[in-house]
């Protein structure tokens, strides 16, 4: 029986991932909206943008304090209580559009707050999944989970677009719905979320906590060398995007046009989710790492000479199919090798700097395409993107960790 039957008969990680694949949908949904009905509220382009980042915000905010609360309380509670709030938070936006109608300051409000929600969720949720699915099926946990997130991406926007035509609430109301679902899912998780007990009297501060769990990653190569490459080149490829969307645009090729290239990538995406367990399996989990931090490089020369939405979609799709494997396959090594009483804050601590340099990227796009030009933004971009592989790719602990039967196996011995 492989891997994802295995995962398929896990009861726990099976109510997890319908309820958050369900509940994800709807914040795609509504992270499609917002923008477009604070616009509508206000008529100004930079509240509908400030709608769109004060999620972000909220989410960014919440990481470390919540990486902490899920290293010393019961994770399902967690999980729980950020579902029930966005619910209420999103039930409140659906009350208001019946008696009077949404305001901005509302729904900006709303927005810091689910981000808060989502940041209180991702830790519980990485500690919960490491509890409920062994070390030798985490791999293909995590890749499911990528899948999730993409189809999410993929499909959230067009539902919550046709939703928003109905009824502005409407895409508001199924997202309080969705949330629903998943505190009902998580509630039926049978295995023990308790966080571990921590003997240390008295207990260290939240502040001590936090810098307990940087001190971690900061003292160990392995996990130092992910925290600073995943924050580069976060923000290299996703700066490389939008310049290729932003010259598309430049060269007036129709809407429709280049909207197929945010789709194509994310069709690729989730054929990457679901080929990654079998990717995983077959390379040293090392050597994919290194890889997926090259796949980008060659892929902006096509883009840099070719400025047609049928070259930028292929590029992209290609560099997204390989993605979930490596993501999944590193970040079960990450996991697997992290101490169970540690697992909240190490997933705060590298989420929230993987994700803090992305509202960087339009920015670093449009300077360079409006100083350089497009081509050579392009080239520099995928040039830096080469430089940032090199921090792997000359990483002897990040190189040398082998297939997961191997590494498996050897933390299987070494906790015997």
């Amino acid at each position: 029986m492989n891997q994802a039957s295995n995962l398929r008969n896990n009861h726990d990680f099976s109510v997890l991932w319908i309820g958050q694949t369900i509940s994800e949908l709807g914040s795609r949904m509504s992270m499609f909206v917002f923008p477009l009905i604070a616009y509508a509220l206000t008529g100004s382009a930079l509240w509908a943008a400030a709608a769109e980042s004060a999620h972000l915000v909220g989410m960014c905010a919440m990481l470390l304090p919540a990486g902490v609360l899920a290293d010393r309380y019961d994770r399902r509670r967690l999980l729980r209580t950020a579902s029930a709030v966005g619910f209420l938070l999103y039930a409140s936006l659906v009350g208001a559009a019946w008696l009077g109608g949404i305001t901005i300051a509302h729904l900006l409000v709303v927005a810091v707050l689910t981000g808060a929600c989502a940041g209180l969720f991702s830790p519980a949720e990485t500690s919960a999944v490491k509890t409920v699915v062994p070390d030798e099926q985490l791999s293909t946990a995590l890749a499911q989970n990528q899948a999730r997130q993409h189809v999410a991406s993929l499909v959230g926007a067009p539902i919550g677009g046709a939703l928003l035509a109905l009824a502005r609430w409407l895409p508001l109301g199924v997202d309080a719905v969705t949330y629903a679902v998943s505190w009902f899912m998580l509630g039926r998780i049978r295995a023990d979320l308790s966080a571990p007990v921590d003997d240390r009297t008295p207990r260290i501060s939240t502040r001590e906590s936090v810098v307990e769990g940087f001190r971690f990653m900061a003292r160990r190569p392995f996990f130092r060398v992910l925290m600073i490459w995943s924050s580069l080149v976060n923000l290299l490829v996703n700066a490389l995007f939008f310049v290729a969307v932003l010259r598309l645009i430049e060269g007036g090729f129709a809407p429709v046009q280049i909207g197929v290239v945010e789709t194509a990538a994310g069709a690729f995406g989730v054929l990457g989710a679901i080929a990654a367990p079998a990717i995983i399996d077959r390379f040293r989990t090392g050597s994919l790492t290194v890889a997926v931090a090259w796949s980008f490089v060659p892929l902006a020369v096509p883009m840099a000479f070719w400025n047609a939405p049928a070259v930028v979609a292929v590029a992209l799709s290609v560099g997204m199919f390989l993605n979930p494997a490596g993501n999944a396959g590193i970040g079960a090594y990450r996991m697997a090798v992290t101490p169970i009483d540690l697992q909240g804050r190490i997933q705060s601590t590298t989420q929230l700097v993987s994700m803090s340099v992305m509202p960087l990227s339009p920015l670093l796009a449009g300077g360079l395409l409006a100083g350089v030009g497009g081509r050579e933004a392009v080239l520099l971009l995928g040039a830096l993107t080469a430089v940032s592989a090199l921090i792997p790719t000359l990483s002897r602990p990040v190189r040398a960790v082998p297939r997961p039967t191997v590494w498996q196996a050897e933390l299987a011995g070494s906790n015997a």
